[in-house]
């Protein structure tokens, strides 16, 4: 991706940068209806209607983009149908078909583009991007994101723009990873994982 700069006609524009949006597909697509749920927002109030956080509020209505963390259909290849935006994450979507037509969105890695190839599953999985497999199948030193911390819970580590944990070691039944932070964690190597950066790396640099 690249960052998008204006003239600075005033002085607010002057350091005003947003995302080019080249990595998305097709700009006009609309979501998949069918992964889509209501995203009701609560602006700062309790279950009792009363404001516990003040000055919530406002911003453009969106819908929820129904994203599978889990990635537990295994052994049936995906064909990337589009990379796609979504408004309530900072990295891209990706809208996959898999062989039987059933659709879903997982987040995007770095390289991952519209008619490419994934696969999830625990035997003879190829460690490319996009691809889920257990911890104990990814070859040791390679970049991982969307880790699981409990197997069969899905994807809860390293899910932002630019993130990726990196496998370090393993021993026994528990796996050792660096997380985007520089913090070492262990988790189970049942705990599944998706190959790759996330992509959009450059969300960090955008000045509203």
């Amino acid at each position: 991706m690249g960052i998008k700069t204006f003239k600075p006609i005033t002085m607010s524009r002057r350091h005003f940068t947003v995302s080019d949006f080249s990595e998305l597909t097709d700009r006009k697509k609309k979501p998949e209806k069918s992964l889509l749920a209501p995203y009701k927002r609560k602006g700062g109030r309790n279950n009792q209607g009363y404001t516990t956080s003040r000055f919530r509020g406002g911003g453009h209505k969106r819908r929820y983009r129904l994203i599978d963390f889990k990635r537990m259909k295994d052994n049936v290849t995906a064909e990337v149908v589009a990379i796609e935006y979504d408004p309530n994450r900072s990295c891209r979507i990706a809208l996959i078909k898999y062989e039987d037509s059933v659709l879903s969105y997982i987040l995007a890695p770095e390289g991952l583009k519209a008619g490419d190839k994934v696969i999830s599953g625990e035997e003879n999985i190829e460690p490319r991007p996009g691809n889920c497999m257990p911890l104990r199948r990814v070859p040791l030193g390679m970049q991982v994101h969307n880790i699981e911390m409990i197997p069969g819970h899905g994807g809860q580590i390293a899910r932002s723009a630019g993130a990726a944990a990196v496998l370090t070691a393993r021993e026994g039944d528990w796996a050792q990873i660096t997380m985007p932070s520089g913090e070492m964690r262990r988790v189970s190597v049942q705990c599944r994982t998706t190959i790759g950066e996330l992509g959009n790396k450059d969300h960090m640099n955008i000045s509203l």
